[in-house]
């Protein structure tokens, strides 16, 4: 239960400091994307089942104040924190190459969706540009904000186990 509480608030918080914090010192229009970095987290230092529901709610959250649809962002972050997950036991905790490279192919695989769904159905099918200019500097955004975040996920994940044993 306590896992739950503290997942809840931790999907808040990151939330809030992605749409505050972020928005307001962000590069070029372009901010990382905490809630994508929170799933890819906990989905490899948990498993494919909290991955999911991370990316579940991660995207539902997101869903509810940035789309016009409710659903999209959290079957994509749904599936991103469940296909994370397969590296579970794989995985070094304290290894942070790994969660970099993941991150990355995540946020593009997720830039590349929104391109697909918000401009090229809609005949703009300039990739290069957008590609260029938006998929790549958010990629390597997120990617080094990944290098420093993904510690302190690390320091909760092991006090999280460690109060689940006593």
């Amino acid at each position: 239960m306590r896992r739950v509480i503290v997942l809840f608030f931790l999907i808040i918080i990151t939330f809030l400091i992605q749409t505050t914090l972020f928005s307001f010192h962000d590069v070029t229009g372009i901010a990382p994307n905490l809630l994508l970095i929170l799933t890819m987290s906990f989905g490899i230092m948990r498993g494919r089942k909290e991955g999911l529901l991370v990316g579940f709610f991660s995207g539902l959250l997101f869903d509810f104040f940035y789309s016009s649809l409710v659903g999209p962002y959290a079957f994509i972050f749904m599936i991103i924190g469940y296909v994370n997950g397969f590296f579970h036991k794989t995985f070094l905790m304290e290894d942070v190459l790994l969660p970099v490279v993941i991150i990355s192919i995540d946020q593009l695989i997720l830039d590349f969706l929104i391109y697909v769904g918000s401009f090229l159905l809609r005949n703009r099918t300039d990739l290069k540009f957008y590609f260029i200019h938006i998929i790549l500097p958010q990629v390597l955004y997120t990617a080094l904000v990944t290098a420093i975040i993904y510690r302190f996920y690390v320091m909760i994940n092991r006090y999280l186990k460690k109060k689940a044993l006593k």
